[in-house]
This record gives C-alpha cells, sequence and structure tokens, in this order.
C-alpha cells in the first residue's frame, strides 16, 4: 500500500511540472507574441492593448463563475474541466492561424481565448492545493519555475522562428504547446472523492463577494496585487516595442523575453527559503516592491543592452509573486471556498490588472511613447506597495483582536 501511495506521488509531481510546463510555453507562444502578431496584422500599439484587456476580461469575468461551479460540484474532477476548455481553445487557435479576421473578429478570438486558456490557470493551481492539501509534498514552486523557464526557451525559439519563418508562425508552435498541455492533463492522476472532506462535513461555498467582503485583509491585498500587476505586465506584453524603439528585431525580443522568464526558475528556490522564514504574506510585499522597481529601471535603461540587462529583475518581482500568491489565497480562505479563492486571486491579479494595464498602457504608449508608459508602472506599482503595507497591518490588528 505503502509502494502504491509513493508511486502515486512521484507521478503528481513528474505530470503537474510537465503541465506546468506545457501551459507555460504556450503562454510564451501566444501571449509573449500577441502584440507582435497584431501588429504584423496591420493593427496600432492601442487596438493590441484592447485585445488583450479583452482576453484579460474574459478571464475575469468567467474565473468566478467557473471556481464557485466548481467548489459546489467536487465529484467532478479539475482535470475534466481543464481538458474540456483546452479542446477548443486548440480548435480556435487554428482557425485564428488560416484566417485574417478584421478588428471586431480578432477580438472576438482574443475574448474566447481569454476564457479558456486565461481563465485555466486557477485550476492549475487548484490541483495542486488538492494534493498539498492531504500532505503530499507537490513541488509547486518548482513547477512553476520550470513553467517560467519553459516560457522563457519557447520566446527565444519562436523569436528565431518568427523572424526566419513570419510572426504568425508563432501560432503553430502554440498549438504544438497547446496539445502537450491537453496530454498531460490527462495523464494527471485524478485526484480521489475519498480524499476529501465527507460531503456531511463539507460547508457550503461562499460567493466572491462574500469573501472579498468579510476578510479585510485578503482584500487588501489583492487589490495590492492588482496595482502591482498593472506595474509590471505591460512591460511584458510590449516588449516589443521597448525592443524596437532600440534598433532591435524578433529575435532580439526572444533574448529579452528568455532573459525575462527565465530569472523566473531561480525564483522558484528562492521563494521557497522566503516563504519558510517570512511566510507568503511579507514574500508577497517583497514582490511588490520589485514591481516598482522594474519599470524605474526600463525606463533609465538607454541601451538594447541595457534593456536586456534589467530583464532578470523578473526574478523577485513576478518570479516570487506567482508562487506567494497562490500560497497566500489557499491559506487564507476556508476550505470549501478555496477554488474560488484562487479565481479571485487570478481574477484581480492576472485578469483585470493585466487587462487595465495592457488597456491603459497601449493607448499611452500610442500617446506618449515608452516614458510615460513606465512612468504609470511606477505610479500603479507604488499604489500596489501601499495597499499591500495596509494588509499587513490589518492581518496583524486582526490577530491581536483575535487573542
Amino acid at each position: 500500500m505503502r509502494e502504491g501511495q509513493l508511486t502515486r506521488e512521484k507521478r503528481v509531481r513528474t505530470i503537474y511540472c510537465l503541465m506546468q510546463i506545457g501551459f507555460w510555453g504556450m503562454l510564451g507562444a501566444f501571449c509573449g507574441y500577441a502584440t507582435a502578431i497584431v501588429q504584423d496584422r496591420g493593427f496600432t500599439s492601442g487596438q493590441a492593448g484592447t485585445f488583450l484587456a479583452l482576453g484579460c476580461l474574459a478571464g475575469m469575468i468567467s474565473q468566478p463563475l467557473l471556481g464557485g461551479w466548481a467548489d459546489r460540484h467536487p465529484a467532478i474532477p479539475l482535470k475534466h474541466i481543464f481538458a474540456g476548455m483546452m479542446l477548443p481553445a486548440i480548435a480556435l487557435n487554428l482557425a485564428f492561424y488560416f484566417t485574417r479576421p478584421g478588428f471586431f473578429g480578432t477580438a472576438a478570438v482574443f475574448l474566447i481565448l481569454g476564457i479558456l486558456e486565461t481563465n485555466s490557470y486557477p485550476l492549475i493551481d487548484s490541483m495542486a492545493m488538492q494534493y498539498i492539501n492531504t500532505g503530499m509534498d507537490v513541488p509547486y514552486s518548482l513547477g512553476r519555475g520550470l513553467g517560467a523557464f519553459s516560457y522563457a526557451v519557447i520566446c527565444v525559439l519562436v523569436g528565431q522562428q518568427t523572424a526566419r519563418f513570419g510572426m504568425q508562425t508563432a501560432l503553430l508552435t502554440h498549438t504544438a504547446m497547446q496539445v502537450l498541455l491537453v496530454a498531460s492533463i490527462l495523464l494527471f492522476p485524478t485526484f480521489s472523492e475519498a480524499s476529501q472532506p465527507l460531503r456531511a462535513e463539507r460547508k457550503k461555498a461562499h460567493s466572491s463577494l462574500y469573501l472579498l467582503r468579510t476578510n479585510k485583509p485578503f482584500t487588501l491585498m489583492l487589490f495590492g496585487c492588482f496595482f502591482g500587476m498593472v506595474a509590471v505586465m505591460p512591460i511584458g506584453n510590449f516588449l516589443v516595442n521597448l525592443v524596437t524603439e532600440r534598433g532591435g528585431d524578433s529575435g532580439d525580443l526572444g533574448v529579452a523575453l528568455f532573459l525575462m522568464a527565465a530569472s523566473e526558475l531561480p525564483a522558484a528556490f528562492v521563494f521557497q527559503k522566503l516563504y519558510r522564514r517570512f511566510g507568503s504574506e511579507k514574500v508577497l510585499l517583497v514582490s511588490l516592491i520589485f514591481m516598482i522597481v522594474k519599470p524605474l529601471l526600463v525606463l533609465l535603461s538607454g541601451s538594447l543592452f541595457m534593456l536586456l540587462a534589467v530583464q532578470p529583475i523578473q526574478m523577485l518581482g513576478y518570479g516570487i509573486f506567482t508562487p506567494a500568491n497562490v500560497y497566500y489565497a489557499n491559506e487564507n480562505v476556508a476550505p470549501e471556498d478555496r477554488v474560488q479563492g484562487q479565481s479571485i486571486k487570478m481574477v484581480l491579479t492576472n485578469g483585470m490588472g493585466s487587462m487595465v494595464g495592457n488597456l491603459i498602457s497601449g493607448y499611452i504608449f500610442d500617446w506618449g511613447g515608452a516614458g510615460a508608459m513606465l512612468g504609470v508602472c511606477i505610479f500603479s506599482g507604488c499604489v500596489g506597495l501601499c495597499l499591500g503595507i495596509l494588509a499587513v497591518r490589518a492581518r496583524a490588528h486582526q490577530e491581536a483582536a483575535q487573542a
């Protein structure tokens, strides 16, 4: 029996890392080049920002609905929900490659992919946390680090690929990574219903508004993370503009994306040490500080070499932010609301934060250039850090009142 448990745990650990590799490789091929893909089709930076914002908006609306539904139907394995979303995403991506829709058609593609792909990431988090909450040692931060390295490698490969064969071929690599992700999802061991609380003991899941209204520290921290994401996401999504302004091409864009994403692999190990010593809350504060530092350094970089040199600062910003945010959401909501908690976290950070950042930054870039965009990013990061500090103080006051 013990040998069977060890075999199952090894399989969970291995395939979970493969699933993270597939997911982030998929995003590297598409999100890393989404702006360049639509600009190659004749759209402006402002329109590209609108498309990216629509994808984020779709996930922002659908994630709480999916998370709440999954919490209310624990008998349905998360892997089945996940795979069911990815299969139509593959078909849509191929249709997008072979066609050239106009503004509204392209907007619809980004909207639907936002529902099917962006919306799916809380499921990866929850699939790991289901096993972690039973005591299994699932290497979440390692998986996330390998996923970031996959993103980095794919970005370099796609950069060289698009420089030789055209920007639209990035969509073919996107399809290949989607297929790898689906295969890993289907191979991932189904979480056993026997490991969950008995139905008679299981409390009813709450709504998103209830969680935000009744947990002030949680809400403040999530809004702080929202402003942090507004500060850093536009830099990645409009990196093509920053690179070309300094004389680079799509190959240089691939290198820049590699340096940015590859730094998140060592972040996985840095996070574990910081988490054990300080906890998820304080690690989030550290990441918010570096979400201010990054746009500041990018603003000060006057050459392509300097722009490339500052990309690894991602390690202490977004690199440790992602696992810290997942652990924070898991630790600060009730067990019956954990999928919902991950969904709310994703909505306010990667969803709403990315949407607002991309929408504002795209048009600010058209209006005032890179300096204006980065100035907005720095200001937003400062607001996020202030809210994060307020969240820590609110948690301390809450614990003091309960003592």
